[in-house]
Protein backbone atom coordinates (compact mmCIF):
# COMPACT_ATOMS: atom_id res chain seq x y z
CA UNK A 1 0.00 0.00 0.00
CA UNK A 2 1.67 3.36 -0.94
CA UNK A 3 1.24 6.80 1.34
CA UNK A 4 -1.67 8.08 -0.55
CA UNK A 5 -3.42 4.41 -0.26
CA UNK A 6 -2.93 4.69 3.50
CA UNK A 7 -3.77 7.83 4.15
CA UNK A 8 -6.60 8.06 1.82
CA UNK A 9 -8.61 4.66 3.70
CA UNK A 10 -7.97 6.90 6.88
CA UNK A 11 -9.02 10.11 5.50
CA UNK A 12 -12.30 7.82 4.34
CA UNK A 13 -13.01 5.75 7.46
CA UNK A 14 -12.51 9.03 9.67
CA UNK A 15 -14.68 10.95 7.98
CA UNK A 16 -16.01 13.86 10.53
CA UNK A 17 -18.89 16.26 10.01
CA UNK A 18 -17.84 19.17 12.60
CA UNK A 19 -15.39 21.36 11.53
CA UNK A 20 -11.43 20.49 12.41
CA UNK A 21 -9.63 22.40 14.74
CA UNK A 22 -6.03 24.19 14.73
CA UNK A 23 -3.02 22.45 16.34
CA UNK A 24 -2.57 23.09 20.05
CA UNK A 25 0.82 24.88 18.74
CA UNK A 26 -0.69 27.33 16.40
CA UNK A 27 -4.17 27.89 18.50
CA UNK A 28 -2.23 28.82 21.36
CA UNK A 29 0.35 31.38 19.65
CA UNK A 30 -2.16 32.96 17.25
CA UNK A 31 -0.47 36.62 18.62
CA UNK A 32 2.76 35.50 17.19
CA UNK A 33 0.79 35.55 13.43
CA UNK A 34 2.03 38.87 10.88
CA UNK A 35 -1.24 40.33 10.26
CA UNK A 36 -1.02 39.69 5.81
CA UNK A 37 1.15 37.25 4.76
CA UNK A 38 1.22 33.66 2.77
CA UNK A 39 1.04 30.25 4.64
CA UNK A 40 1.23 26.59 4.22
CA UNK A 41 -0.46 24.20 5.83
CA UNK A 42 1.47 21.28 5.20
CA UNK A 43 0.52 17.61 5.68
CA UNK A 44 -3.26 19.57 5.97
CA UNK A 45 -5.30 16.93 6.69
CA UNK A 46 -8.69 17.90 7.39
CA UNK A 47 -7.38 21.65 7.51
CA UNK A 48 -7.87 23.06 10.60
CA UNK A 49 -4.46 24.84 10.62
CA UNK A 50 -5.10 25.97 7.54
CA UNK A 51 -8.74 27.36 8.12
CA UNK A 52 -7.32 29.08 11.64
CA UNK A 53 -4.85 31.16 9.06
CA UNK A 54 -7.15 31.83 6.67
CA UNK A 55 -9.81 33.01 9.23
CA UNK A 56 -6.64 35.34 10.80
CA UNK A 57 -6.51 36.78 7.31
CA UNK A 58 -3.44 35.30 5.62
CA UNK A 59 -3.60 34.03 2.12
CA UNK A 60 -3.31 29.98 2.65
CA UNK A 61 -1.92 27.16 0.85
CA UNK A 62 -2.81 23.67 2.11
CA UNK A 63 -1.12 20.62 0.80
CA UNK A 64 -1.72 16.82 1.38
CA UNK A 65 -0.79 13.78 -0.03
CA UNK A 66 -4.30 12.61 0.23
CA UNK A 67 -6.77 13.37 -2.44
CA UNK A 68 -9.84 12.62 0.06
CA UNK A 69 -8.55 14.96 2.52
CA UNK A 70 -8.12 17.89 0.02
CA UNK A 71 -11.68 17.22 -1.36
CA UNK A 72 -13.21 17.30 1.91
CA UNK A 73 -11.33 21.09 2.76
CA UNK A 74 -12.14 21.90 -0.59
CA UNK A 75 -15.79 21.55 0.29
CA UNK A 76 -14.97 23.26 3.25
CA UNK A 77 -13.55 26.37 1.57
CA UNK A 78 -16.47 26.23 -1.03
CA UNK A 79 -18.96 26.76 1.40
CA UNK A 80 -16.99 29.08 3.73
CA UNK A 81 -15.84 30.75 1.15
CA UNK A 82 -12.34 31.43 2.76
CA UNK A 83 -8.90 31.87 1.02
CA UNK A 84 -7.20 28.59 0.93
CA UNK A 85 -5.98 27.09 -1.84
CA UNK A 86 -6.14 23.13 -1.21
CA UNK A 87 -4.06 20.83 -3.35
CA UNK A 88 -2.69 17.67 -3.38
CA UNK A 89 1.26 17.13 -2.81
CA UNK A 90 3.97 14.82 -2.02
CA UNK A 91 6.01 17.23 -0.48
CA UNK A 92 8.67 14.50 -0.16
CA UNK A 93 9.14 14.70 -4.26
CA UNK A 94 7.81 18.29 -4.52
CA UNK A 95 8.88 20.52 -1.70
CA UNK A 96 8.16 24.11 -1.59
CA UNK A 97 10.13 26.55 -3.57
CA UNK A 98 12.63 28.67 -1.34
CA UNK A 99 11.42 32.77 0.11
CA UNK A 100 7.84 31.66 -0.33
CA UNK A 101 6.30 31.61 2.77
CA UNK A 102 5.69 33.99 5.76
CA UNK A 103 4.44 31.12 7.66
CA UNK A 104 4.79 27.22 7.57
CA UNK A 105 2.44 25.23 10.06
CA UNK A 106 2.62 21.13 10.11
CA UNK A 107 1.29 18.99 12.68
CA UNK A 108 1.90 15.21 13.02
CA UNK A 109 3.80 14.92 10.00
CA UNK A 110 7.59 14.08 10.44
CA UNK A 111 10.26 13.83 7.23
CA UNK A 112 13.75 15.10 8.60
CA UNK A 113 14.74 14.89 5.08
CA UNK A 114 12.93 17.63 4.01
CA UNK A 115 13.47 20.16 7.30
CA UNK A 116 16.10 22.15 5.37
CA UNK A 117 13.54 22.60 2.06
CA UNK A 118 11.26 24.00 4.67
CA UNK A 119 13.52 26.25 6.26
CA UNK A 120 14.51 27.48 2.74
CA UNK A 121 10.88 27.83 2.05
CA UNK A 122 10.19 30.41 4.84
CA UNK A 123 10.86 34.36 3.72
CA UNK A 124 13.09 35.68 6.20
CA UNK A 125 11.27 36.42 9.14
CA UNK A 126 9.14 33.52 8.81
CA UNK A 127 7.76 31.34 10.91
CA UNK A 128 7.82 27.95 11.33
CA UNK A 129 4.86 26.34 13.40
CA UNK A 130 5.90 22.41 14.61
CA UNK A 131 3.82 19.93 16.25
CA UNK A 132 4.11 16.43 16.61
CA UNK A 133 4.81 13.14 19.04
CA UNK A 134 7.86 12.44 20.86
CA UNK A 135 9.56 9.09 21.41
CA UNK A 136 9.06 10.11 25.28
CA UNK A 137 5.23 8.48 25.54
CA UNK A 138 2.45 8.79 28.00
CA UNK A 139 -0.26 7.25 26.44
CA UNK A 140 -0.96 5.25 23.37
CA UNK A 141 -1.61 7.73 20.78
CA UNK A 142 0.77 8.43 17.60
CA UNK A 143 2.27 6.78 15.50
CA UNK A 144 3.99 2.93 17.00
CA UNK A 145 7.48 3.32 14.79
CA UNK A 146 10.02 5.23 16.88
CA UNK A 147 11.19 6.32 12.96
CA UNK A 148 7.87 8.86 12.96
CA UNK A 149 8.81 9.93 16.30
CA UNK A 150 10.89 12.57 17.93
CA UNK A 151 13.80 11.90 20.34
CA UNK A 152 14.26 14.66 23.19
CA UNK A 153 14.76 17.95 21.65
CA UNK A 154 14.90 17.14 18.41
CA UNK A 155 13.16 19.48 16.76
CA UNK A 156 15.61 21.93 18.39
CA UNK A 157 18.42 20.39 16.38
CA UNK A 158 16.04 19.99 13.67
CA UNK A 159 15.45 23.56 13.07
CA UNK A 160 18.84 25.12 14.69
CA UNK A 161 18.86 27.51 11.99
CA UNK A 162 16.24 29.34 12.96
CA UNK A 163 15.89 31.58 16.12
CA UNK A 164 13.66 29.58 18.90
CA UNK A 165 10.70 32.07 19.93
CA UNK A 166 8.38 28.45 21.71
CA UNK A 167 9.26 25.35 22.91
CA UNK A 168 7.39 22.98 24.64
CA UNK A 169 8.23 19.13 25.53
CA UNK A 170 7.19 18.20 29.12
CA UNK A 171 7.63 14.02 28.47
CA UNK A 172 6.68 12.77 32.26
CA UNK A 173 7.56 15.66 34.89
CA UNK A 174 4.92 16.53 37.09
CA UNK A 175 1.59 15.38 36.71
CA UNK A 176 1.34 13.19 33.49
CA UNK A 177 -2.05 13.69 33.41
CA UNK A 178 -1.61 17.51 32.65
CA UNK A 179 -0.05 19.08 30.02
CA UNK A 180 1.30 18.72 26.45
CA UNK A 181 2.45 14.81 26.80
CA UNK A 182 3.51 12.63 24.33
CA UNK A 183 4.72 15.64 21.71
CA UNK A 184 6.48 18.25 21.12
CA UNK A 185 5.32 22.28 20.31
CA UNK A 186 8.17 24.37 18.19
CA UNK A 187 7.96 27.87 17.06
CA UNK A 188 10.85 29.30 15.66
CA UNK A 189 11.69 32.26 12.63
CA UNK A 190 13.96 32.49 10.51
CA UNK A 191 16.29 35.07 10.63
CA UNK A 192 15.93 38.77 7.86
Amino acid sequence: MTTREKWNRRYSQNSVDTAPLASRVLGENLHLLPETGHALDLACGRGGNAISLAEHGLHVEAWDISDVAIEGLQTRVDQAAIDIHAHVRDVETSPPEQNRFDVIVISYFLERNIIPSLIAALRPGGLMFYQTFTRQRVTARGPAQDEFRLAGQELLQLFHGLKVLYYREEGTAGDIQQGCRDEAQYIGMKPA
